[in-house]
């Protein structure tokens, strides 16, 4: 696994993966005049060469690349690297941006894209990340839960089930979380939203969804008999108590 950076880190890292060298000399600038540090890639396969001795705070990647499109990249980073990824793609198909979230993409903004609004997406996405590092007392006391065989570490972004490690997303970490600190207690969409995405950052009850169903997979990946997040049509979610 890839060791993240400390949250106090002053200068995030931002890898911006695209074939398009004018969009890589672009987001380069706009970033670095934001005062982050950039590295950028044209291809997956160099991306992930590069970022097996460093890894960034945050990915860029574009969907439709050559040798390795971004979500086969995204799958395989997801296997070393818990760092927040934000889509960047000319392709509107709804099926691929699903599949960028089942995969594990924290957000996803099309081209042509503003500037601004990406440059606003990079620091909503790095702090949510970072408020994952951060005591959460007045939400959740300890920065160690536990709720039965779940053992959720916040400080640490470290999530175990019955002893076994659970990798999650920042945004997988946060439903969990929210879902598990009060078992039993149903929670709306708008409420895991809320959670899961701050500073009214936009996403519809798909999006909520998607995020549940891949959550749940990678709990029963360790425990095939793992059923406690459950579904109430029409409603939401809830922790079911054991």
């Amino acid at each position: 696994m890839i060791a993240q950076k400390p949250a106090h880190v002053a200068a995030p890292t931002v890898a911006v993966v695209d074939d398009d060298r004018d969009i890589l000399d672009l987001v380069e600038t706009m970033l670095e005049m934001e005062g982050h540090q950039v590295i950028t890639f044209d291809s997956g396969p160099a991306a992930l060469e590069a970022l097996r001795a460093r890894s960034p705070d945050i990915f860029i990647l574009d969907i439709k690349m050559p040798e390795m499109d971004g979500i086969e990249l995204l799958r395989r980073l997801r296997l070393k690297s818990r760092a927040p990824v934000i889509f960047l793609t000319g392709k509107s198909n709804e099926a691929d941006e699903l599949l960028a979230l089942k995969q594990g993409a924290d957000d996803f903004i099309r081209k042509p894209f503003s500037q601004r609004v990406l440059a606003e997406r990079v620091r909503t996405v790095l702090r949510r990340y970072r408020s994952i590092d951060l005591a959460g007392e007045a939400e959740f006391g300890n920065n160690v839960m536990e709720r039965g065989p779940l053992r959720m570490d916040q400080e640490r972004h470290s999530c175990k089930w019955k002893g076994k490690e659970v990798v999650l997303t920042v945004t997988e970490f946060r439903l969990l979380q929210t879902l598990a600190a009060r078992p039993g207690v149903i929670k709306s969409r708008d409420a895991l939203m809320d959670a899961a995405y701050e500073d009214q950052v936009y996403v519809d009850d798909r999006t909520i969804d998607s995020h549940v169903k891949r959550l749940r997979k990678k709990l029963r990946a360790v425990d095939d008999t793992f059923d406690r997040i459950e579904t109430l049509y029409g409603v939401g979610y809830r922790f079911k108590e054991s």
